[in-house]
């Protein structure tokens, strides 16, 4: 058992003993990078302190065992005495998703066997301080240990920090430095405004010179002195260039970006840690072209949180993102909505819109689609024998009870419910041809009358499951202000009765997101629907009554005819037959969600009660394969409850950062005297109050008139538009659920501005004018 052994005995496989600091300072001697001799106190010797205590005031008062000190001393003297670093360096520090950035101490210049001695203890005692616990428990870290480095020290001339990708773009070809006079401690601990030089992959650099408020420097004795307003000459371009030329190959090494400290004493550079960058933006998707940005907005609509593992391993692949998968690659179209997530250690942590790959069946799909818009109609879809059966068979599994069944079964149950969506995937093949024909045919027949305006309105009056639903809630509004449901605690049995058979009916829908299974669906957070009622009985809002388009198009010169009257008609009505299959198709395409998050949920439960999982729902940072696989052992209980853990630091280490910056899919536009721009998507102006609305928890918020302005929206925000003046979006377009549904309630909608929920701040008047996408400030 090792208490005390040099640098150069470790490498990054010795967390556990060394610590995050020394495993990683131990890899880059071994790989001779210039680093400062020095030794490593292990976790042994601190298990051997410990006894079992915690709190910073029993390691600042306890006595080294007589074999510890004498070991300790006896590296000291190998390092030939004087100055030396004291840094900490804990097991669960310096890590991809936890860098404990500042959490534990280090203490410079410490010269002298007991002042050492003394360093060492109060490096133990740092990992028990306020900041510290509080950081693990912010990550769901428990079991944690520490060693402690000890380097001799440095006297730099300059010295700073060093990032092998920019922190703030996520450009992965450019280096940033940091630097200032002195020792780093002034750039790590903010104190001064560094010199800052950014270098490209091509070697030039680019320099900001700072303004070297303090400067940090070893007095003799023992300990750091601070001098104010001292000038220095900015680094060599030399040593810049050697900065960069180590950073990339400590990138390299290691296999991520680097965060790394450094100085330059004399003519030498020494490195003084590495560890991974946290927090990393994804790096920048570039210039996407049109139908990359067209598709964007649809991914950015169906993903406002980022997707757990069991998401990428299950609805992603098999819901709505593989259906259209399936469909478009059915007409020789590929990779159109496949690999637009991207992972870094199980988490993902970028979305790039694919390119869509097409294949020799692109030229027959025309053909195909003729002869499917021919043979299937999706006015009549719900005939069809596939989807009869698929009905059935989801009612079936809906009906298995999940809590006392075997884990054999139980584990069967997820890919059941996945294997039951593919025959919606075989329909919508067959039955969107026909959909876009009647939408294409009514299309051109408007236009050559010169009546193309009416288009959209032609669209509406569509009777789709979404409408029912809204409809549905707006009888429950009216149900709970007529008993008082909503403040009587339990509510009346005749609403209650009325609120289950609505949830029998619609509560599969999604609240967040229709191509993810870890958000709640409605009949799992029955409060975001106790929220649209609230929201509903509150009072109708005023609505515009809505021109009656077809009979502004029956009234052509050319259409006066009872046969060509009778034709356009049935166009209009295959047309809207074709939204309605749209609609209800993915209405009734969601229905095994519930069942299949149940059954995940369950399986976290048990996962839980084995001492693998903390709680049911970290069973989402697994993958259904991780779960399939699992061997109720010690050693796959540790297994599974390491892996959870580490994705759920991982992922909280990214919970700030975006899946992709919202400028590359809605470019900056001239606003002008505006406060916003994006896509018109529903016509008209209205003036209203700004209410901004991040989630389904916040849906009783509205008020009636309120311009609701929210980062997404799905089928299940629509029932907020009978209340709301007018609707800004940060994300989706002209053709989203919330645009349709926008203009059949005749309110303005603005989709895509990108920046909607940041710029608009709740209470401002604002005007939105859905004929020219754009939001102003009201009087």
């Amino acid at each position: 058992m090792k208490l005390v052994a040099p640098l150069s005995a470790f490498g990054r496989g010795d967390l556990a003993m060394a610590g995050g600091k020394g495993a990683n300072l131990g890899e880059l001697v071994r790989n001779g990078f210039p680093v400062p001799d020095g030794f490593v106190v292990t976790t042994h010797a601190y298990d051997l302190v410990a006894q079992g205590h915690t709190g910073r005031a029993y390691f600042e008062q306890v006595e080294l065992p007589d074999d510890l000190r004498q070991a300790v001393l006896g590296a000291y003297a190998e390092l030939g005495g004087g100055p030396v670093a004291v840094r900490s360096s804990a097991t669960a520090e310096d890590l991809p998703g936890a860098a404990f950035a500042g959490q534990q101490d280090t203490f410079l210049n410490v010269v002298g066997e007991e002042a050492l001695l003394d360093a060492v203890r109060r490096c133990w005692g740092s990992l028990w301080t306020d900041r510290a616990v509080a950081y693990r428990a912010r990550l769901g870290i428990e079991d944690v240990s520490i060693a402690v480095v000890v380097q001799s020290m440095v006297e730099a001339d300059t010295a700073g920090v060093m990032f092998t990708a920019n922190p703030v773009s996520g450009d992965r070809t450019q280096l940033v430095i940091d630097a200032s006079s002195g020792l780093g401690e002034a750039v790590v601990s903010g104190l001064v405004t560094p010199d800052h030089y950014v270098v490209n992959a091509g070697g030039d650099i680019q320099f900001t010179p700072g303004r070297r408020e303090v400067v940090i420097r070893g007095k003799a004795g023992g300990g750091v002195t601070r001098e104010a307003g001292v000038t220095g000459e900015r680094l060599p371009d030399a040593v810049v260039s050697e900065l960069a030329a180590l950073g990339r190959r400590i990138a390299d090494l290691f296999g991520r970006p680097q965060d790394i400290e450094w100085a330059w004493a004399g003519v030498r550079v020494h490195l003084l840690q590495a560890r991974p960058m946290t927090a990393l933006p994804p790096p920048s998707v570039g210039r996407l072209n049109p139908f990359q940005r067209r598709l964007g907005t649809v991914l950015l609509e169906y993903l406002p949180v980022r997707p757990y593992p069991i998401d990428m391993s299950t609805w992603i692949p098999y819901g709505p993102a593989g259906l259209m998968a399936k469909v478009t690659g059915a007409f020789g179209l590929h990779r159109a909505f496949e690999g637009f997530l991207h992972e870094e250690d199980g988490v993902v942590y970028a979305l790039l819109p694919p390119k869509p790959h097409p294949t020799l069946g692109v030229l027959a799909a025309p053909f195909r689609v003729a002869s499917k818009g021919r043979r299937y109609d999706p006015a009549r879809w719900t005939d069809d024998p596939r989807f009869r059966d698929y009905l059935a068979a989801v009612r079936r599994l809906a009906a298995e009870e999940l809590t006392e069944m075997p884990w054999p079964e139980l584990i069967r149950m997820p890919r059941q419910a996945l294997a039951l969506v593919a025959p919606v995937a075989d329909l919508r093949i067959d039955y969107l041809p026909g959909t876009g024909l009647a939408l294409l045919r009514l299309l051109l027949a408007v236009k050559l009358l010169g009546r193309g305006r009416l288009f959209g309105g032609l669209l509406h009056g569509a009777v789709t499951r979404t409408s029912e639903a809204n409809q549905a809630l707006t009888r429950l509004a009216e149900l709970a202000a007529r008993t008082g449901a909503l403040d009587a605690d339990p509510p009346p049995a005749e609403f209650q009765a009325a609120f289950q058979e609505f949830m029998a009916e619609y509560g599969h829908r999604e609240t967040l997101s229709p191509i993810l299974v870890t958000p709640p669906t409605w009949v799992d957070d029955p409060d975001t629907v106790r929220g649209l009622i609230k929201v509903l009985a509150a009072g109708p809002q005023e609505r515009k009554e809505s021109d009656d388009a077809l009979e502004r198009l029956l009234d052509h010169p050319l259409l006066r005819h009872p046969r060509r009257r009778a034709r356009m008609t049935r166009w209009v009505a295959a047309a809207r037959a074709g939204i309605a299959f749209r609609e209800d198709s993915h209405f009734f395409f969601t229905m095994p969600l519930p069942m299949l998050r149940r059954s995940l949920v369950e399986l976290g439960r048990r996962l839980r009660d084995k001492g693998v999982l903390d709680q049911p729902e970290d069973v989402f940072h697994l993958r259904l394969e991780e779960l399939e696989s699992f061997q109720d052992t010690a050693a796959d209980r540790e297994r599974l409850r390491e892996v959870a853990r580490a994705r759920a630091v991982k992922r909280e280490e990214l919970a700030g950062t975006r899946l992709i910056d919202p400028a590359a899919i809605f470019p900056a536009r001239q606003t002008g005297d505006a406060l916003l721009t994006g896509s018109p998507a529903s016509g008209g102006v209205a003036a209203g109050p700004v209410k901004v609305i991040r989630g389904p928890g916040e849906f009783g918020k509205l008020d009636p008139g309120d311009v609701l302005v929210c980062p997404y929206t799905n089928p299940s925000w629509t029932p907020l538009f009978q209340q709301a003046a007018a609707v800004v979006v940060d994300s989706g377009g002209a053709a989203s659920h919330a645009a349709i549904v926008a203009r059949e309630y005749g309110i303005p909608a603005v989709m895509g501005t990108g920046t909607g929920t940041s710029v608009l701040e709740d209470g401002r008047l604002v005007t939105v004018n859905g004929d020219t996408g754009t939001v102003t400030g009201a009087a």
